[in-house]
Formats: structure tokens, sequence, C-alpha cells
């Protein structure tokens, strides 16, 4: 199983102070936790595209690209593109780009969006959400399969037999497709042979389990190998030293954070007893020590045999150098006897730094 973050880069106020840490220091601090995560071993870096004032990644090929000057190995993905208000060609043009200065480590996460401030900024109509993106997808599809395009769509003008460069070093560019558990989604993404990213935040991950067998199920109709119909599974945790300190450091920014998502969406307060109940092995949250943070991700492997897990640990105001310490002990308590308990080799990075 791959190992690995991903993040939105958030600006929220901190709790104590209410003071909210500037986009200039955040994009340092990014920076460095990407360093991080590499020199750790951790195999995946994801960056989440926003257009709000509490993040500050609208761009992630931009960032990711200086992420890859300053690491050697950790692969560099989206997480998400909202491919829905992209123009398609730009898209696979920037992933191309980063993966040509990376030398084969980008990916594109491609989504619909949680969000939905980018679809007035560039000017589409939301009543053509799922349309938009299904013709935005086939349009990426056709770019990175054939060097010279004819395509044309109703949403977006055509393209008549013109060249799209530059060409990515991999062949093909790995493409995901990112959901929150729309069955149609997961059929979608079998059907094209693609693989299965899907976002867990709440609730109980079991009862995402028929959502991935329908994904596989839609993927061998559709003639797709088994092999490559590959799932990851995205969710919000943060580790500790101890229980109780992975808890008390947590909870402050994940209240802020997601009561004020909950506000938008007209969802009730979290409180404390909620949290603790997404904490329990049964529960969405993977917040605690290094021991139950592997405790868990075994337990989902138990019910989706998944291959490759990001762990989603810098809500909001959570303090830098907690995040780094939480990416640290991902990378050199927990992934190591994940990959053991998997049969996977050890990384001479976690030998080096454990």
């Amino acid at each position: 199983m791959e190992l690995g973050i991903y993040t939105f880069a958030g600006m929220s106020p901190d709790p104590a102070s209410g003071v909210a840490i500037d986009a200039h220091q955040r994009m340092q601090n990014l920076l460095e936790e990407m360093e991080l995560a590499d020199q750790v071993g951790l195999d995946v870096f994801g960056i989440g595209e926003h257009h709000r004032p509490d993040f500050v990644i609208s761009t992630p090929a931009v960032v990711l690209a200086a992420g890859a000057a300053r690491t050697k190995n950790i692969r560099l993905t989206s997480a998400v593109t909202v491919l829905s208000s992209e123009d398609p060609v730009r898209v696979f043009q920037e992933y191309a780009t980063l993966d040509l200065i990376s030398s084969g480590r980008a990916e594109i996460m491609a989504g619909r969006g949680s969000f939905i401030e980018s679809f007035p900024l560039f000017g589409y109509d939301l009543n053509d959400y799922d349309a938009l993106f299904t013709e935005k997808l086939d349009l990426l599809l056709k770019l990175r399969a054939s060097e010279r395009v004819t395509w044309k769509g109703n949403l977006r003008a055509p393209i008549n037999n013109l060249g799209v460069y530059p060409r990515p070093l991999q062949n093909p560019l790995p493409v995901w497709i990112a959901v929150g558990g729309t069955p149609a989604s997961v059929i979608r993404a079998g059907t094209l042979g693609l693989p299965l990213a899907v976002a867990i935040i709440g609730g109980e991950p079991h009862r995402f389990a028929p959502l991935v067998d329908l994904y596989r199920e839609a993927g061998a109709k559709a003639g797709h190998a088994p092999e490559t119909l590959k799932v990851s599974i995205n969710s919000h945790g943060y580790v500790a030293e101890t229980s109780q300190a992975a808890a008390d450091g947590y909870w402050p920014s994940y209240e802020v954070v997601m009561n004020k998502i909950g506000r938008e969406r007209g969802w009730p307060p979290s409180n404390r007893a909620q949290f603790e109940a997404g904490r329990t092995p049964r529960g969405a949250l993977l917040v605690g020590s290094p021991q139950e943070v592997i405790d868990k991700i075994m337990l989902q492997h138990s019910y989706f045999k998944h291959d490759r897990f990001l762990l989603q640990i810098d809500l909001g105001s959570l303090p830098h150098k907690n995040t780094l310490k939480a990416i640290e002990l991902f990378g050199t308590k927990v992934a190591p006897i994940i990959r053991k308990e998997l049969g996977q080799p050890v990384k001479a990075e976690e030998t080096a730094l454990a």
C-alpha cells in the first residue's frame, strides 16, 4: 500500500488568538511539509484546489512543481483538480510539465469539487455541474492518449486535429477519479478503468465498502484487469506520541474548520463527543498514537483492500510544528509497520530516521 499526505493548505484563524497565518508563511510551511514527507519515505503528497480566502492553494500544479524541485522520490498529485471548471488542455499541459520537472512523479486526481466558488469565477453554470465533469474528463483522457486530438463537446469549443504539448514522461500520465460516495461516480471510474480515490471524512468507513465493490464490479464488467482498478482512501487524521496528545492537539483546529463549513452547508455544530466517536476503531478519524493509526489503517484495509491511503493532517490552524511532527511520526512509526504487515519492503529513509 502507498502511504501519503494530502492538504488543502488552510489558513483558518487560530482558536486561541483569533489570528490566521498569512499566505506567504503558509506557502513556505507547505513546502517544508512536502520536503519532510519525502525525507521520511512517504509515497505521495497531494494538494487540493480551492478559490476561497481560507485556503492558500488555487493552482496545485504550480506548488507541486516547487515541491518537485525540493524532493526526490515522493509522487506529486492534485487532491483534487476541480476539472468541471478547468480547461482540460491546460490541466494536461500543467501536469505534463510537472511530470517532466519531477522526472515522472506527477499525477492528476480529478473531481467535481465539494466547493462551488470556481464555477461563477470561471463563468460556468452550476446547472451543468455533472455534464461539465463528464465532458471534460472525456477530453482529458483523449489528450493523454494521443499527441494530436480531434474532439467535440457541448460545453467547450471543439478541437480539430491539433497537437497538445509538452508530452509527459509517464505514458500514460496517471489520472485518478475522486469521489465522495456517489454510486454513479464510482461506476464511471470503474467503467473507464481509472483508479478511484474515496474521501471518507465522516460516518463509519465500512459502509463505503459496497461502493468500492461496485467500482470493481463495473471495472470487471468493462473488461479491465483487476490490478488496474486501484483504490485510495483519503481521510482526516493526526498522529502524536500518545492518544490523548493527538486528540487534544487536533480537536481545536478540527472544530473550527468543520463548524465553519457546517454553517455554510447547514450542518449541526460539531462537538467533542462526536469527535471522540470518530476516533473509535469504526469511526472515520485517524487521530491517535502511531499504534492506533496503524490499527485503523489495517482495519480499513480489511474492508477495502485498497492500494493507497492518504492522510489529511493540517486542518485549518493546526500549528506548523505539530503538522511536521505528525508527518514525521506517520513516515517513521506508522508507515514501516503497515508495510511490514502487508509484506512490503521497508524503505531506507525509514530505517535511517527511525
